[in-house]
């Protein structure tokens, strides 16, 4: 007989499986976190610009409540495996992420054509 504890015919690797306590925290920061940035949106007090900062600081916030409450994600899950696949995806995804807006804005900037002026417009042939 092994000494692992073996509750539904697999092998315990470390992951911690969550309880009703967890998940209702979770399921609670979840709502909260998606209410707010709906509530920033409705209620228009900020600028475009800083609405999406938040929204877009909430959204990584959520995404780590979700990995953490619902996901189980810890740095002792499976000897530390899940963690070095998410940092491993995180890294990768934020190279494409960067280097897809560079490129747009490379492309915007330079290959754009000019603003028609009305002279410029009265001298075409």
């Amino acid at each position: 007989m092994s000494a692992v504890k073996d509750t539904h015919g697999t092998t315990d690797h470390g992951a911690d499986h969550g309880d009703l306590k967890t998940y209702l925290i979770g399921f609670v920061l979840a709502v909260i976190l998606t209410a707010v940035p709906f509530g920033l949106v409705m209620v228009g007090t900020f600028t475009p610009a800083v609405t999406a900062a938040i929204v877009l600081g909430i959204a990584a916030v959520q995404m780590v409540v979700h990995l953490i409450y619902f996901l189980h994600m810890s740095p002792k899950s499976e000897g530390g495996w899940n963690m070095m696949a998410l940092l491993f995806t995180v890294i990768i995804l934020a190279i494409v992420l960067i280097g897809s807006v560079w490129i747009m804005h490379h492309l915007d900037t330079n290959m754009m054509p000019m603003q028609m002026t009305p002279e410029a417009a009265r001298n075409l042939p």
